[in-house]
């Protein structure tokens, strides 16, 4: 089925000039993962532009006050932590995502080097490993890669693929999608961080397939 820069700068809130830009990079990524039916690409849509801001982000700002580390990474920072460490990116990313999904410790500096990026935010080197042979690059050697349009949209199909998201969509399991990409599981009783901005970008994308 085919994009167009309306369909998608309905479905992600991009500009018109920045949905324009990214026709060509999303027909193919969701071409090679199949998705390729209206209910599918709404979903897919919505979500990839929440999770990137409009298309406009596509490496994630880990650039916190000391409040913010403390109601993003709980379990992570104490005050006195948090004081030492606010507006100090690659030092919150190193403290926050050590020796998580496949990253070493907070020396290692995975935690920096594999944050999150594509449109869907593929975090941590076991991601990152999974993707680039799911999408044949080399991700470990050259994360930036999922900074251009091309592969993060292929980073992020591949991504939706693998966790059977296709399924979901088909039968307008819109919230479980949301959790699955938010929460990193099933949760029943958790809500999705923005899950009303997803939602309405899911209806306006459904709106611009002609569908209810």
């Amino acid at each position: 089925m085919n994009l167009t820069s309306n369909i998608i700068a309905a479905g992600t809130g991009a500009t018109p000039l920045r949905a324009a830009q990214w026709v060509l990079p999303l027909q193919a990524a969701c071409d090679r993962f199949e998705i390729n039916a209206p209910l599918r690409l709404a979903a897919f849509l919505a979500q990839i532009g929440h999770e990137s801001a409009g298309l406009s982000a596509l490496v994630e700002n880990l650039n916190y006050s000391a409040p913010e580390l403390l109601s993003t990474f709980p379990s992570h920072f104490t005050e006195a932590d948090a004081a030492k460490y606010a507006r100090q990116p690659e030092r919150i990313a190193n403290r926050a995502y050590a020796n998580r999904n496949g990253n070493g410790d907070e020396s290692s500096g995975d935690g920096w080097k594999y944050r999150g990026r594509a449109c869907l935010q593929v975090t941590g080197r076991r991601n990152y490993q999974l993707a680039s042979i799911g999408i044949d690059l080399d991700l470990i050697a050259h994360p930036e890669l999922l900074e251009q349009p091309s592969d993060a949209a292929l980073a992020s199909a591949w991504w939706w693929s693998n966790h059977y998201l296709n399924g979901y969509a088909d039968v307008g399991q819109f919230l479980q999608i949301s959790r699955m990409i938010n929460l990193g599981s099933a949760t029943k009783a958790a809500t999705p961080n923005g899950y009303p901005q997803r939602l309405a970008l899911y209806g306006a994308a459904k709106r611009a397939f002609g569908i209810a």
